[in-house]
Formats: structure tokens, C-alpha cells, sequence
């Protein structure tokens, strides 16, 4: 029978990778992401031409009404989602003081809001079928915090602590609610480092490289995949950093 996957943040990196590894494994992947939707269309065109199953779904996940039609555009196509990757999230470095109302907002909406929009919608179907799988994609600074990421860090920490509660609620209805916390995954958020920077940071991990986005597709493959008693988790992937 064929199962459904909606992945926010799919244009790149861990999202993009996620999304062509769910279609291999013959998934009907819905791609969303917000502000790149030629690279979106090109993921379509990718999955297209392998044999795959996709269809966009484009929209601000920070936004509670492009949810919603999100979700219509899925209750077009499919009853409910089997899969809810929440990915879809963004950086921002400088100083706390310096920071603006607008910017924390940004950060915060998009990160852990975004979480929250898509998992209110996603869960009513799960339950009626009493099966469903829910990754959120987090950050170890969601678990030590980064100087000069207190927002970043915050959000990260907030989705860590969502996705412990919300595992708890869900658990009676058979739905595993998990969290990816990556390390440093060579994607284009942390492509403005300068080579210095990069150079330093492979340094301090023990593994000595930055992670690849595909490493991480393959891990959130494993969790929707993993025994259904293993809910409530965040797991790490960072090299041993």
C-alpha cells in the first residue's frame, strides 16, 4: 500500500536528501518549502525522472493558514500522511542585544511554530488510523546552545521539548514522535562559513569533517523505521561532537 510523507524544507540539503531517499523507497513524497521553489521544482523533476511519486506543496510552514492549505492540497491526493518530517528551519548569527523583535520572531516561528502548525494538522489522521511516524530535525545546540545562536538555539530546544511531550501524548495511539539532532551537516546554512571557520570546526569534531546532508536522510529513514517503542527520543548525529 502505498504510504505518504510530507517533508517541510525539501529544496536542499537534509530536507532535499530526505526527500529522494523516501521516494526510492517508494514513498509519495509532498515537497514544501517557501521562498526556493525552482529548486523544489528541480527535487520534483529529480524524483520525476526516477521512477518516484512527488507533489509540491509549497507555502510558509511559519504561517498557520499556508498550513492549512497545505494539508488540503494533501487531503486532495491522500486521507493522511504515514510520515511528518519537520525540517524546514533557518539561522541566524549575532548578538543577543543586537537582535530585533522581527528577527527572534523569524526564528522562533519558523523553527518550533512551524513544528507545532504541522503536527496539529498531520496528527487527527494518525490517530483514526492508530499508526503514524513524526521526525523533527533539531541541532545538538538545542541541547548545549551556541554563542551568538540564542535564538537558533532556543527554537532548537523547544522542538526537543515538543517532540518528549507530544511523544507521551501520542504514544497510546501507536504514533512514534522522534527528533534528529544534527551536528555540523555541510548544507547551505552553513555555507557562509569562511575556510578559517571550517577548518576550525573540523578541528573540534572528533570525526574531523562536517556530516553529510545524505548521512542524515539515512538516519531519519532509520528512526521512521526503528521499533515502535522507541518514541520520545533525541538522537544524535554529529560526528562526536
Amino acid at each position: 500500500m502505498k504510504k505518504y510523507v510530507l517533508i517541510t524544507g525539501a529544496s536542499r540539503g537534509i530536507g532535499k536528501s530526505t526527500a529522494l531517499l523516501f521516494a526510492q523507497k517508494d514513498y509519495h513524497v509532498f515537497l514544501n518549502c517557501n521562498t526556493s521553489v525552482d529548486e523544489l521544482t528541480k527535487v520534483k523533476e529529480q524524483i520525476d525522472k526516477d521512477g518516484g511519486r512527488c507533489t509540491l506543496v509549497p507555502g510558509n510552514v511559519a504561517d498557520p493558514e499556508a498550513v492549512r492549505k497545505i494539508f488540503c492540497e494533501i487531503h486532495k491526493i491522500c486521507s493522511g500522511l504515514d510520515v511528518l518530517i519537520n525540517n524546514a528551519g533557518v539561522a541566524h548569527i549575532g548578538l543577543l542585544h543586537e537582535m530585533t523583535n522581527e528577527e527572534w520572531n523569524r526564528i522562533v516561528q519558523t523553527n518550533l511554530s512551524s513544528v507545532f502548525y504541522c503536527c496539529r494538522l498531520a496528527v487527527p489522521a494518525m490517530i483514526s488510523k492508530k499508526s503514524g511516524r513524526i521526525v523533527n530535525i533539531s541541532s545538538i545546540w538545542g541541547n548545549t546552545g551556541a554563542s551568538c545562536e540564542a535564538a537558533y538555539s532556543a527554537s532548537k530546544s523547544g522542538v526537543n521539548g515538543l517532540t518528549r511531550a507530544l511523544a507521551k501524548e501520542l504514544a497510546p495511539s501507536n504514533i512514534q514522535v522522534n527528533a534528529l539532532s544534527c551536528g555540523v551537516i555541510d548544507t547551505v546554512m552553513n555555507g557562509q562559513l569562511t575556510e578559517e571557520e571550517r577548518a576550525a570546526l573540523e578541528y573540534e569534531i572528533p570525526a574531523g569533517r562536517f556530516g553529510a546532508p545524505e548521512e542524515a536522510a539515512q538516519m531519519v529513514w532509520n528512526i521512521t523505521n526503528a521499533p515502535s517503542y522507541m518514541t520520545g527520543q533525541v538522537i544524535g548525529i554529529d560526528g562526536g561532537y
